[in-house]
C-alpha cells in the first residue's frame, strides 16, 4: 500500500464509520462526528411480499443513512441453517455492491474475533455481548444491535492503533 492510499485510508476512517451485524433483523451502529447512534432494524418478510423484497427495503435503509465513509460488517462462516445462510449471503450482495458503488471501503470481521474483543471470550453468549455492551455505557435493544456496537468499538480500536503505528513511522 502506498504511502498516499495509507493516507487517504486513515482520513476516510476518521470520519463516519459504519458497523453491521447482518440479517433479517439487522443491527447497526454509527459513529460519526456527533459521536454513536445504534439500533436494529428487521428485514423480515410477511406472507405477501416476495422473496426479494426483504433485499430492496435493505437497499432503501443503506441509501437512506447519513454518510458513510467506510463500513465493517460481522463476517459470519457458519449459519445455523441454509435460511440464514441464503439470508446472509444475499445482504452481504448487497451491502458489498452498496459499498462499491457509494466508494466505500469495507471489511468483514469474524464474529469470534469481534467477541474475543469485547468480552475476551471468543464464544461469548449473546447475554454476555449485551451486558459487556451495557458496561460501555449502551442500550441495546437486542444481541443484534450490541453486535454491531461491539464491532464499532473493535473498529475503532483497530484505526487509532493502526494510526498511532503510522504516525510513528
Amino acid at each position: 500500500m502506498k504511502a498516499d492510499s495509507k493516507a487517504e485510508f486513515f482520513i476516510r476512517a476518521e470520519k463516519n464509520i459504519l458497523a453491521i451485524d447482518l440479517g433479517t433483523t439487522t443491527g447497526w451502529a454509527i459513529k460519526n462526528g456527533s459521536g454513536i447512534t445504534s439500533g436494529s432494524v428487521s428485514f423480515k418478510q410477511n406472507r405477501f411480499s416476495g422473496g426479494g423484497m426483504r433485499y430492496l427495503y435493505f437497499q432503501q435503509w443503506l441509501n437512506a443513512l447519513p454518510q458513510v465513509d467506510i463500513v465493517y460488517f460481522e463476517e459470519v462462516r457458519r449459519h445455523l441453517g441454509v435460511d440464514a445462510a441464503h439470508a446472509y449471503g444475499g445482504f452481504l450482495g448487497h451491502l458489498t455492491a452498496w459499498c462499491e458503488a457509494n466508494k466505500a471501503p469495507y471489511q468483514g470481521i469474524p464474529v469470534g474475533t469481534i467477541k474475543k474483543f469485547i468480552t475476551g471470550k471468543g464464544n461469548a453468549s449473546k447475554l454476555e455481548m449485551i451486558e459487556r455492551i451495557r458496561t460501555l455505557g449502551h442500550r441495546p435493544i437486542d444481541d443484534n444491535e450490541a453486535d454491531a456496537l461491539a464491532l464499532l468499538h473493535l473498529a475503532v480500536q483497530r484505526k487509532n492503533q493502526l494510526q498511532k503505528n503510522f504516525m510513528q513511522e
